[in-house]
């Protein structure tokens, strides 16, 4: 999320890149009509209430030359709660990921993109652990690095997120190392074709492969485990699990990350997407 001039005005009310999916830009054909409001569907935050979106929204249009289109925003637990909305014409449109959009158009012949001009948005995900977990981190930092070096991280970005289009991702079988510690990661399985996890219960997508390659690079046995995406901060810090996956802005000089749990150190980031608003056809 390339935002440094706005991050400059608001610096203390800025909160994580998966608040600002409820970000809207100048209007487009299938905006409200000028002085009405944009019924904004988001996947809830962890720490920012529907108003507080609001409000760090009108904040950012105040204080800055950027306009947000005014709207006001409903949050829900998951990705298929959120698209009932839409369908039901509770909200006008939906904030996603460019790649779970693609995945969701491909699979559902109602939604197109939302065209907008302004604000390119855009978070980076991370590995979240416990703060006194920094060996691991060190670890998992290192390995990312690795991959980024080795090409292992475009390969499988390519293979799971790019080049899966209306295809279901596949399964992804995570090896057992013989005598090697465990590492339990929780996943939602919620936001194909990154995190998903099948109908028949085995994981599937991006995450997993990244996972399954992660696994044999720490020589750690990867246990997942399949909870709720508001559960994933007390997954972490009740030691459930010891790692989750979070997103975060990619700018070096953001503010604290209003949205990580508490008591959780970030990993580098592993990937960046886009944020892409959808709507029903008309």
């Amino acid at each position: 999320m390339k935002l440094k001039k706005i991050l400059s005005v608001i610096a203390a009310g800025v909160f994580a890149g998966a608040l600002f999916t409820g970000c809207g830009a100048d209007k487009g054909d299938n905006s409200a009509q000028s002085g009405e409001f944009l019924r904004l569907g988001m996947i809830s935050t962890l720490n920012a209430s529907e108003k507080k979106v609001d409000e760090v929204l009108k904040m950012v249009e105040e204080k800055s030359n950027v306009k947000v289109m005014h709207h006001t925003t409903t949050f829900y637990k998951d990705l298929s709660t959120m698209q009932m909305g839409l369908e039901s014409g509770s909200v006008d449109e939906i904030s996603t990921y460019q790649c779970v959009a693609k995945y969701l158009i491909a699979h559902n012949p109602k939604l197109e993109p939302v065209e907008n001009h302004g604000m390119s948005l855009s978070d980076s995900f991370c590995f979240a652990m416990r703060k006194d977990e920094v060996a691991l981190k060190k670890n998992i930092d290192n390995a990312i690095t690795e991959m980024k070096k080795d090409g292992t991280l475009d390969k499988l970005v390519k293979e799971y997120v790019t080049d899966v289009k209306d295809k279901e991702p596949p399964a992804v079988e995570i090896p057992h190392i013989d005598g090697a510690e465990g590492l339990k990661v929780a996943v939602t399985g919620d936001l194909p074709p990154i995190d998903l996890v099948l109908a028949d219960g085995k994981p599937a997508g991006f995450n997993t492969a990244l996972l399954a390659e992660l696994g044999k690079r720490l020589n750690r046995n990867i246990e997942i485990l399949d909870i709720d995406g508001d559960a994933r901060a007390a997954a972490l810090t009740s030691k459930q699990a010891d790692v989750i996956f979070w997103a975060i802005l990619p700018v070096d000089d953001r503010p604290k990350d209003m949205d990580t749990p508490e008591g959780a150190i970030l990993s580098e980031p592993y990937f960046t997407d886009k944020i892409e608003h959808l709507k029903l056809k008309k």
